[in-house]
């Protein structure tokens, strides 16, 4: 054998067998591809022109499932971070609840606490790393005063923390209660429950809190909202966004007892919206939940951009 000879057998490709393009199946085809936007035209034909592939298909099949699901009567339901507040999106989902999409909002108690504010005040998100310096971090007094005096007081009715926290903010009128996502679902008779972890809230912090009564309105709520989650069979829709440990770990416990109580609940859709991949909303909610009939998406991207999204879309499929 010569220096110039390899050692290794190589395969003969021209025994390599092949078929035309024409008999084979194809993802993607000339009908799913994109458009360029004209200026000046609609929202509606905007949508129009996305691709219909991969997550932009999976946008419009849960549009489809979301219009469905009230069109069969069956919940829409939202467990949604404190995030989804700050970043602008209360008159969104108010907007959205009073079109009848929205049929039920869980938040944690961060929730609560930016409705509140913006609702008596117009303003929220302090400067958590100037206020931890000195100590001053969630030592607004007003924000305390309010939530905890209706935790406090609601403890002797009937109310969970949601219902309490609304008709409060509804009784009381306060400037800017357009932007309150609990007023509205008083108003609306639409559950708005909260779920409340002791010690993660800065209402925890001073000196009305009150752990018995915050513990007792937030199990009510949790009762409130496995109500709702035993509507979902057959068509029901969830949508999680932004909350990474606690509403995913409501949600699964909510359906285990909905399954528990009033089997089956099956066969319903959800949707992950958020930043990052994280494994709860991943887990307890797109996947774990589905498993055994329905279907679960993730959509990765900032709620500012793709909540207004969703629910633009869903106005434009309703106009029609």
């Amino acid at each position: 054998m010569s220096d110039n000879e390899s050692k290794f057998k190589r395969c003969d490709l021209t025994e390599v067998k092949t078929y035309s393009i024409a008999n084979r199946k194809s993802k993607v085809d000339e009908t799913q591809l994109a458009k360029p936007h004209e200026v000046g035209d609609s929202f509606a034909n905007y949508l129009q022109t996305l691709p219909h592939i991969l997550k932009a298909a999976d946008f419009f099949s849960l549009v489809d499932h979301i219009l469905s699901a009230r069109k069969k009567q069956k919940p829409v339901i939202v467990l949604m971070g404190a995030h989804v507040i700050k970043v602008g999106l209360s008159p969104i989902l108010i907007d959205l609840m009073e079109q009848g999409i929205i049929t039920t909002i869980a938040m944690n108690g961060a929730g609560a606490i930016h409705d509140t504010e913006l609702a008596y005040w117009g303003k929220t998100s302090e400067d958590v790393a100037k206020g931890l310096e000195d100590g001053s971090f969630g030592m607004a007094r007003e924000t305390g005063d309010v939530l905890n005096n209706t935790v406090t007081t609601a403890r002797s009715t009937e109310m969970g923390f949601g219902e309490a926290l609304g008709k409060r903010i509804e009784d009381d009128k306060p400037t800017h209660i357009s932007l309150s996502i609990f007023a509205a679902g008083y108003r609306l008779s639409l559950p708005v429950t909260v779920h409340v972890a002791i010690g993660t809230d800065i209402v925890h912090q001073q000196p009305s809190v009150d752990g018995a009564a915050i513990g007792e309105l937030t199990l009510r709520d949790f009762q409130v909202f496995t109500e709702q989650v035993k509507m979902l069979n057959d068509g029901g829709v969830v949508l999680h966004i932004g909350s990474n440990v606690i509403l995913p770990e409501v949600f699964l416990k909510a359906l285990t007892v909905a399954r528990n109580v009033a089997p089956p609940v099956k066969n319903f859709f959800t949707a992950n919206f958020d930043m990052y991949m994280h494994y709860r909303p991943r887990m307890n909610v797109v996947e774990r939940p589905t498993q055994t009939g329905g279907k679960g998406y993730n959509f990765i991207g900032h709620h500012e951009i793709m909540i207004p999204l969703l629910a633009a879309a869903l106005k434009e499929r309703i106009s029609k």
